[in-house]
C-alpha cells in the first residue's frame, strides 16, 4: 500500500476506534462496518497491525481491536534455549522477563503484545505474550538430522530453544551433518514444533567454509551481487578524464598520503599536512563514491539494502562491488582520483579556526602501512626513515598535531574504550591458526584523531546551514544504568557524580582513567560500556554523548556506509547550490528511513561479526583441549569465574568444577571464597588454567585449574604454556 494511503486509513481507523460510538471488534466485523472488500482484507490488516506495532491500539485475546490503555506493551521477544524470554520495549531501560509457561508460541526475533503480570515493588517486571504480532524470523539456518521417515533441523541459534520438524518430502535430498536454510510453514504451538522445508543446502558441517556461511545466511547478509549492479559498476568505473575534473579544486601537487593496514584494498581516506606559522592545514581527502553511485540507480538501491560493508574472520562482504571500491573509489598511489576534502586549519591548541569543504582532484604520494609509520614515529627506524624521507618531516607533524586533537578531546571528556579487538589468522580450509589482539598504535591513533576531526567539522558545517542531513548520536546513558553502576563501582572505593538525573561523560572518562592498570578495570570497563546507549543515525542531531561532541557524523567512508554516502550527496548538491525547496523537501521524506535501515543493518553487521569471531575463537581452543594457558580473571560471578587470555580467549571456570573446596560468592568484594581452605579468587588475579571444553555449536569455552585437571581425564602439561606463547 502506497505511504500516504496507508497514513489516511491510519488516521481514519484510529480516530474512528477513539470515538465513543465504537465498541471492540475482531478484524470481520471491522471489515463489514466499514465496508471493505473481501479482497482488501489485507490492507486492512496492514493498517490495524501498523497501529498496533505504533501502540495506538491493541488487540485482546479474542482477537478484538481498541484503543490502548495503557496495559499492553509492545516489543521484540529475545528467546533463550532454556524456554523463557525477555521483552525489549524500544525506549525503555529494562527488559520484561517472560516466564517459560507465559512465552504462548513466541519466538526469537518476534515483536510481540505483552500484558504485564502483577510483582512485587522493586523486582524485574514479569509479562506474559498475549499477541505475537509480527513474526521476526521466516528462516532458519541449522544441522539436519534425518529420521526414516522424516527430519528436522536443529537451529544455530539456540535463542530459538526448539527444533524444525522437516516432512521428508520437503527434505531436498539432505543429508545427516548437512547444514541448510529452512523456511518456517508452521510456527507450531504448546504441543507442536514448528515445520519447514529446506529451501538451500549449505553444504556439510565438516566442509571448509560451511561454517562462516551459515552464519552468513543465519543472518540473511547478501552474497551476490545482482548482475545489473555488476554492469552498472563496470560501466560507471571508468578512469578519470578532463571531463571529470571540471570546476574541481586541483590538489594534485599536495603531499598527501593513504594509511591503512597491511592487508586492505579500498583506500577510500588519505591525508596531508602542511604547518602555516604556528597554526596545522590539516586535509581529509575521502574518495568521491556519490559521483559514481548515483541516486535511485540500481548501485544505490543495493548499497542501501546493505547499509554497510560485513567484515568475518574468511572474507569481506562488501557494499559497493570491487570494481567500484577496489578500483576508481581507492585512493591508490600515483593515480588521479575524484575526492570530497575536508580542509581545516587548526590553532596550537587544537580548535578548528577555518574549514572549507570542496570536491577535489588529487593524487596519492606514497601508500603508507600503520606498521611503517609507527617504524619512522615509534621505533626511528633508520632504513624506513629513508625509505620514506621527503615524508618524515609531515609525519612528524601529524604525530605533533594528533596529540594536540587527542588532549583536546581528553579535555572536554571524550571517553575511549581500549577493549582489544581480536585478528584471526585462519589457513586456507578456514582453520584458525593465531589470535591475536588488534594493535593501535601511534599511526592508527594519528588516522582515528584526524577523522573524528573531519566528522566533527562536517556535522558542525551542516547543522548550522539548517539542511536536512544524517548524524551519528549517542545519546545521554539511562540514569538508572547510571546508578546501578555508580552503586556498583562503590564496592571498589570509586564514585561517580551525577548531575541533575544526568551525568557528563567526563565522569566516565575520569572513571576509567582511575581503574587504568587495576585488577578491576576489564569488569568495570566492560559494565560502564554497557551502561551506555547504542549510537545510530539520526536525521535530528542530539550530539555524541561518548565523544563529548554536540556535532558529529560520518563522512569519512562511503565506500563502506550508506550513511556516508549519503551525506555526500547532500554535501555536494550544497556546494553546487542546487539544494533548492524541492531537494530540501525531498530529503526530509527519504533521510528518516535511510537513517532507520543503516543503524539496523549496523547492528545485523555486527553481530555476525562478533558471531564469527566467537566460533573462531571456539573452534582454535578446541584443538588445544588439555593445554595449560596463564590468563587473568575477568570477571566473578555466582556461578564461576571468567578468565581472559592475553590472545582476548575468554573462558568459564564453573564453581562446580573447583574441586578442592566449596566456594561461595561473595556480593560486596565480587570474589569466590573457598569456605574450608579459605582460597579466595578475585578480579585481575594471574592465574594458570587448562582448556577442558569447546563447544562450538553453543560457541563457549571450559577451564579447569591444573590440579582438577586429571580428574576431568585431561593430562596437562606445564611446558604447554611455551609453547602457547612461541605459538
Amino acid at each position: 500500500m502506497e505511504k500516504r494511503l496507508l497514513e489516511d486509513r491510519k488516521k481514519m481507523i484510529y480516530e474512528f476506534m477513539c470515538s465513543d460510538l465504537y465498541v471492540p471488534m475482531k478484524i470481520k466485523e471491522l471489515a463489514v462496518l466499514l465496508g471493505v472488500p473481501r479482497d482488501e482484507r489485507g490492507d486492512l490488516e496492514q493498517v490495524l497491525a501498523e497501529l498496533v506495532k505504533e501502540q495506538k491500539i491493541e488487540v485482546s485475546k479474542r482477537g478484538k481491536y481498541t484503543k490502548t490503555e495503557g496495559k499492553h506493551l509492545c516489543g521484540i521477544f529475545t528467546g533463550n534455549v532454556r524456554g523463557f524470554g525477555f521483552v525489549t520495549i524500544e525506549g525503555e531501560p529494562e527488559d520484561i522477563y517472560i516466564p517459560e509457561g507465559q512465552v504462548n508460541g513466541a519466538l526469537h526475533g518476534d515483536f510481540v503484545q505483552v500484558s504485564l503480570l502483577p510483582g512485587k515493588s522493586g523486582k524485574r517486571r514479569e509479562g506474559a505474550v498475549a499477541q505475537i504480532l509480527e513474526r521476526g524470523m521466516t528462516r532458519i539456518v541449522g544441522t539436519f538430522q534425518k529420521s526414516k521417515n522424516f527430519g528436522f533441523v536443529v537451529p544455530d541459534n539456540v535463542k530459538l530453544g526448539q527444533d524444525v520438524f522437516i516432512p521428508i518430502e520437503h527434505s531436498k535430498g539432505a543429508v545427516d551433518g548437512h547444514k541448510v536454510v529452512v523456511e518456517l510453514t508452521d510456527y507450531g504451538s504448546k504441543r507442536r514444533k514448528p515445520e519447514g522445508k529446506v529451501v538451500e543446502i549449505i553444504g556439510h558441517a565438516n566442509d571448509p567454509g560451511t561454517d562462516i556461511m551459515s552464519i552468513v545466511k543465519g543472518y540473511e547478509l547478501p552474497t551476490e551481487f545482482p548482475p545489473k549492479v555488476l554492469k552498472q559498476a563496470e560501466n560507471v568505473g571508468k578512469p578519470v578524464c578532463a571531463a571529470d575534473m571540471a570546476g574541481r579544486r586541483d590538489l594534485r601537487g599536495w603531499q598527501m598520503v593513504t594509511i591503512d593496514g597491511e592487508d586492505a584494498k579500498d583506500l577510500d581516506d588519505a591525508v596531508s599536512l602542511v604547518k602555516e606559522g604556528e597554526n596545522y592545514r590539516l586535509g581529509v581527502h575521502i574518495a568521491d563514491v556519490a559521483n559514481y553511485v548515483q541516486e535511485h540507480s540500481a548501485l544505490d538501491v543495493e548499497a542501501l539494502e546493505r547499509g554497510t560493508s560485513v567484515y568475518l574472520a574468511d572474507r569481506v562482504i562488501p557494499m559497493l562491488p570491487h570494481h567500484l571500491s577496489n578500483g576508481i573509489c581507492s585512493l591508490n598511489a600515483g593515480e588521479d582520483r575524484l575526492a570530497l576534502s575536508c580542509i581545516m586549519l587548526i590553532d596550537p591548541k587544537g580548535a578548528v579556526i577555518d574549514h572549507e569543504i570542496a570536491e577535489t582532484v588529487v593524487r596519492v604520494d606514497r601508500r603508507m602501512t600503520y606498521t611503517s609509520v609507527r617504524k619512522i614515529l615509534k621505533d626511528k627506524d633508520e632504513s624506513e626513515r629513508e625509505t620514506y624521507r621527503e615524508l618524515v618531516p609531515m609525519f612528524e607533524e601529524m604525530e605533533t598535531l594528533a596529540a594536540i586533537l587527542r588532549e583536546k578531546r581528553r579535555k572536554r571528556g571524550s571517553i575511549d574504550f581500549d577493549f582489544p579487538e581480536t585478528k584471526i589468522i585462519l589457513d586456507r580450509h578456514g582453520r584458525p591458526l593465531e589470535l591475536k589482539p588488534y594493535e593501535r598504535n601511534v599511526a592508527t591513533r594519528m588516522i582515528e584523531d584526524f577523522m573524528l576531526a573531519a566528522n566533527e567539522t562536517v556535522a558542525q558545517d551542516f547543522f548550522w546551514q539548517e539542511i536536512p542531513f544524517v548524524y551519528r548520536t549517542h545519546d545521554t546513558p539511562d540514569p538508572e544504568k547510571i546508578k546501578k553502576l555508580g552503586l556498583f563501582i562503590n564496592n571498589f572505593g570509586y564514585s561517580i557524580r551525577i548531575g541533575q538525573e544526568e551525568i557528563h561523560p567526563k565522569e566516565v572518562q575520569k572513571l576509567l582513567e582511575k581503574i587504568e592498570d587495576t585488577p578491576e578495570e576489564p569488569l568495570i570497563s566492560r559494565l560502564a560500556l554497557r551502561s551506555m546507549k547504542q549510537a545510530k543515525y539520526t536525521t535530528v542531531n542530539t550530539g555524541h554523548f561518548g565523544l563529548a561532541t554536540q556535532y558529529y557524523c560520518h563522512f569519512t567512508s562511503p565506500i563502506r556506509r550508506y550513511p556516508d554516502l549519503q551525506i555526500h550527496r547532500i554535501i555536494k548538491e550544497t556546494l553546487r547550490g542546487k539544494m533548492t525547496e524541492k531537494r530540501i523537501s525531498h530529503y526530509e521524506k527519504i533521510l528518516p528511513e535511510a537513517a532507520a535501515q543503516s543503524s539496523a543493518r549496523e547492528r545485523r553487521a555486527e553481530e555476525a561479526e562478533r558471531e564469527t569471531d566467537k566460533l573462531k575463537k571456539t573452534e582454535y581452543m578446541s584443538e588445544r583441549i588439555g593445554q595449560t594457558f596463564e590468563g587473568v580473571i575477568s570477571g566473578v560471578t555466582p556461578w564461576g569465574m571468567y578468565v581472559e587470555l592475553p590472545n582476548t580467549v575468554e573462558g568459564m571456570i564453573h564453581v562446580t568444577n573447583l574441586r578442592d573446596d566449596y566456594y561461595h560468592y561473595n556480593e560486596t568484594a565480587h570474589e569466590l571464597v573457598g569456605e574450608a581452605k579459605g582460597n579466595c579468587y578475585k578480579l585481575g588475579q594471574k592465574l594458570q588454567v587448562v582448556v577442558a571444553d569447546a563447544n562450538t555449536m553453543m560457541r563457549t569455552i571450559d577451564f579447569v585449574l591444573p590440579e582438577d585437571a586429571v580428574a576431568f581425564g585431561l593430562d596437562a602439561a606445564p611446558e604447554d604454556i611455551g609453547q602457547y606463547q612461541a605459538e
